[in-house]
């Protein structure tokens, strides 16, 4: 029996998944399975799986769109490993990353969870040390020591410092804690995060690049954006924390993804909840500059509002992200 299952989520990305696959069978550790979920996608997802020849590798493929948590969940209720790791079917891991972390989660009984760095590639599959660096200090993974995370709530709900995708569990927690809800679909790996840091499970950290992260030109859309957000309001709305200090934050965090839903609602037309939406995040955070031009937005004819939100976009100063987007060389 494998001690390790990778799964590895995918729904039309025939494009990248070999890079992602290919990165899993390169791996110096081989005690694995490796389980290819397909939401029903209508390329040639199929073909490109069909050419491997490997007796650790299983394709399971549903016969229409099941959804990206419920998908997910499939290869995890497929899996046999006592560890297991999901990853995006357009990243990657590099060859040493099975070896390491299951060395720590070997060594370590007390440990849940191990975390790595990573890197960020763009669509080509070029790593890019300079956003790679951004995104560490980002996120403050740069601060991190290796070993056990000493305060694990506040690094998964407030800095974000730690990413499923380059994630090794032990399966057994991830059973205990209901690996995906459904309703948190578009934000489940932040949400399965906090929930484990609630539940009192322990994490380490690995301060080594040893997962690949892609940027590339087509991950986001306003539709995405609506459903990743709607999803966000329904996570942090669900938690409740017994720090005070805390509990304040997650109110203001709770208030200020309400506002960048209410945003995208307006952009989108959806006028009449995006204005209830700001007035409610309004209530907590009091006066802002983006609340007052959402509201201003959208009593703008669509027309009008869809000009002055392109406007407002081009003239943003591009981030890390938006370089390694546009750099496909």
């Amino acid at each position: 029996m494998p001690k390790v299952s990778i799964c590895i989520p995918t729904y039309n990305r025939a494009q990248y998944l070999q890079y992602a696959v290919n990165s899993v069978l390169r791996q110096t550790y081989t005690n694995f399975e490796l389980i290819i979920c397909d939401d029903g996608s209508t390329d040639n997802t199929a073909e490109i799986v069909a050419q491997w020849d490997d007796p650790r590798l299983r394709y399971l493929r549903h016969p229409h769109n099941i959804g990206r948590s419920c998908n997910m969940r499939s290869g995890f209720d497929a899996a046999v490993g006592d560890y297991f790791i999901k990853f995006d079917d357009d990243d990657g891991l590099t060859p040493q990353f099975l070896a390491k972390t299951v060395a720590v989660l070997d060594a370590h009984r007390e440990i849940d969870f191990v975390c790595s760095d990573h890197w960020i590639i763009n669509a080509l599959g070029k790593r890019d040390e300079v956003a790679t660096r951004a995104n560490s200090a980002k996120w403050g993974k740069d601060r991190l020591q290796e070993g056990l995370i000493s305060d694990l709530l506040r690094e998964t709900f407030l800095n974000q410092s730690l990413q499923v995708g380059s994630s090794l569990f032990r399966r057994y927690c991830l059973t205990k804690l209901d690996y995906m809800r459904p309703q948190a679909d578009g934000c489940e790996d932040f949400d399965l995060l906090v929930r484990l840091a609630i539940a009192g499970y322990r994490g380490y950290f690995l301060p080594e690049l040893l997962m690949e992260y892609r940027f590339h030109g087509a991950q986001t859309s306003l539709k995405q954006d609506i459903h990743f957000l709607s999803a966000k309001v329904f996570c942090i709305d669900s938690y409740r924390f017994s720090d005070p200090e805390l509990e304040g934050l997650r109110i203001r965090k709770l208030a200020g993804t309400q506002q960048a839903l209410a945003l995208r609602l307006i952009e989108k037309g959806d006028t009449v909840k995006g204005r209830e939406l700001l007035k409610r995040s309004h209530k907590v955070l009091g006066r802002s500059l983006r609340t007052s031009l959402g509201l201003l937005l959208s009593y703008l004819p669509f027309g009008w509002r869809q000009f002055f939100i392109q406007f407002f976009r081009q003239i943003r100063i591009q981030d890390y992200s938006d370089k390694v987007r546009k750099n496909v060389s």
